[in-house]
């Protein structure tokens, strides 16, 4: 049943994205932004599923397991915090922005090289992402189809390559609208049954191991920064989440669906702690990245099961599709025609950003060799991203005093620094490299921002609010 319920929810996808590139896809706005037209409650589903993809399915997943729930709340709490910034402070501006890609809000700051170097990282960062997630569907096709993991995330890649480039942002909003609903509800379902398993809330706590019910997890307090940070950075300047305001019908809308995020955020990512952690008990010898999967496969009714299983395939599908198409929005519109200076006819724009697409895909599929489990793979890509881009983009929309070769030198410092640090040093310490790389980054921005100064310059989007 399990297995037929998912083969279904996945031709259901396929389907709605052919209508999608059919009905709504007439240009490369409608394909990278939806023409500017999605609702609040479309918006709200499409912030939520991007957000918790394989990232808080697999990998959030496997830090509980390995940790325990307690600690987990800081693992996740970078979501609801860096919510909470944007809907306070910058979700209204980067609709007033109305921009593509965040390489763009980079060069109205700092110039087209800025703009250049920003683009690099966000496509070094995004394959990455890209990558766990077709690892993440492999994952959920051997539980559920007793597939080997590789061939499932073949299968996995193939899909998500080919819903991100037939239907663009369109298809992958509306799709990420119904996944939302069905894994909330089912997940919400779940928990009762699956603490009933394990003896109710109380007695599931009392039988984790030790370590497992303390607030630190086994982990030092340095080393739970370094996993709370890479999530808290990668939200505030995440170009995906960015996008999805920059495609809401206008600034109002923008900035009431944060709101909801920040809601569903919440209720899923909290869902996913207490429910991991009764696997931990009743499936005590599982991989960690499989918890949530081995949950839906094993531990609740064949039904119920079946539609969380199906529900997470579609949340790691749908992000996988996200960032896959964002980051060919990188390499098409940042790279290729403004920073190269090449021209692409309109009537071909469509159809380059779709090759695009597929290139980019088969990249993705080619890194995740590379790295060991997801929860590696994320902690790089987030850091990545977070540390290089997020400081110098918040200083474009809140700090008047950000400067040219501040931001470039911060978008090269923290990039070089993550790089360094993951590959050529091999992660000393046990460290995430967040925890040396934003501090290099923040730091550079401000110090030459400062040396460097002339004038304030306005600041991004606030010219129309």
């Amino acid at each position: 049943m399990q297995s037929a319920i998912i083969v279904g929810y996945l031709i259901i996808m396929v389907v709605l994205g052919l209508y999608f590139a059919k009905s709504r896809v007439r240009d490369s706005a409608d394909f990278m932004v939806a023409g500017r037209s999605l609702s609040y409650g479309v918006l709200i589903g499409t912030l939520v599923a991007t957000f918790i993809g394989s990232g808080s399915i697999i990998g959030g997943a496997s830090f509980v397991y390995q940790h325990g729930p307690l600690a987990a709340i800081f693992f996740f709490a970078g979501t609801p915090i860096g919510i909470l910034i944007l809907y306070f402070f910058l979700a209204h501006r980067i609709r007033a922005a109305a921009i593509y890609t965040i390489p763009e809000i980079i060069e109205k700051r700092y110039g087209r090289f800025a703009r250049g170097m920003a683009a690099l990282i966000i496509l070094l960062a995004y394959v990455g992402i890209v990558s766990y997630q077709f690892i993440g569907g492999g994952y959920a096709l051997n539980v559920t189809l007793g597939l080997p993991v590789w061939e499932g995330a073949l299968i996995s890649a193939v899909v998500m390559i080919f819903l991100a480039m037939i239907g663009g942002l369109v298809s992958v909003a509306y799709t990420d609208f119904i996944s939302s609903i069905i894994i909330f509800l089912s997940l919400l379902i779940a928990l009762p049954i699956a603490l009933m398993n394990v003896g109710g809330l109380s007695d599931m706590f009392a039988a984790l191991p030790a370590a497992k019910q303390s607030w630190t997890g086994g982990l030092t307090t340095v080393q739970l920064l370094g996993y709370f940070l890479p999530l808290f950075l990668l939200l505030l300047g995440d170009q995906n989440i960015y996008q999805r305001f920059s495609a809401a019908r206008d600034a109002t809308t923008a900035r009431r669906s944060a709101a909801g995020f920040f809601i569903g955020a919440i209720l899923i990512n909290a869902l996913i702690i207490l429910l991991v952690a009764t696997t931990i008990v009743a499936f005590p010898d599982i991989k960690p990245d499989t918890a949530v999967l081995v949950l839906g496969a094993r531990g609740v009714p064949d039904l119920l099961g079946g539609f969380i299983l199906a529900a997470t395939v579609g949340l790691i599908i749908t992000t996988g599709n996200s960032y896959l198409l964002s980051s060919a929005g990188n390499l098409v519109h940042d790279l290729y025609v403004n920073v190269f200076g090449r021209r692409i006819a309109e009537s071909r724009r469509l159809l380059v950003d779709r090759g695009t697409v597929v290139a980019l895909g088969v990249f993705a599929y080619c890194l995740g060799t590379f790295f060991p489990s997801v929860l590696a793979i994320q902690m790089y890509s987030y850091t990545m991203y977070g540390a290089a881009i997020t400081p110098a983009l918040i200083a474009a929309l809140v700090w008047r005093g950000a400067t040219v070769p501040g931001g470039v030198a911060s978008i090269l410092v923290g990039g070089a620094a993550t790089l360094i640090w993951e590959i050529a040093l091999g992660k000393p310490l046990e460290l995430n490299s967040v925890l040396i790389s934003l501090p290099l980054s923040v730091l550079t921005l401000i110090v030459v921002s400062l040396l460097t100064q002339q004038r304030c310059t306005p600041l991004i989007g606030e010219q129309t609010e």
